[in-house]
């Protein structure tokens, strides 16, 4: 059983069926008094992007994603709901390695031509990570 438990939360389509798996299996590899957290990445708009958004828009989908993962936490023994910025692979792992969870649980999509040529955010994580990765598809 694992004592600190990270899952990487994407708020894309058909995300509420993998965040509920995902923290089921947190659950159910936990030991008591584990902690799971839940951790979202912000991905940086790029800037020529930017000037085409409404000027709050930025302001607004961070709080709305804050405003889930924390919601999301509440219901986990021991939640904690996390926000960063950076690119999705690349900051969960180095949130992994300051932060030193035992088990990083990761949903994947089912792969496509795009991650044979860029790889995606699963593969990254679980070629790069210092500890166990369970991954749902």
């Amino acid at each position: 059983m694992y004592k600190n438990i990270l899952v990487p939360i994407a708020f894309d389509d058909g995300a509420d069926e993998k965040i509920k798996a995902a923290t089921d299996i947190a659950r159910a590899l936990s030991d008591d008094g584990a902690r799971i957290t839940l951790l979202h990445v912000i991905e940086q708009v790029p800037s020529y992007a930017v000037t085409y958004l409404p000027r709050d828009y930025l302001a607004q989908t961070r709080a709305a994603a804050k405003s889930e993962i924390e919601e999301l936490a509440e219901k986990l023994p021991n939640g904690i709901g996390l926000l960063i910025d950076g690119h999705s692979g690349r900051s969960i792992l180095d949130w992994a390695e300051k932060n030193a969870p035992d088990l990083i649980v990761i949903a994947s999509h089912r792969p496509g031509m795009q991650d044979l040529l860029l790889g995606s955010t699963a593969t990254q994580v679980v070629r790069h990570a210092q500890c166990a990765v369970h991954v749902l598809r």
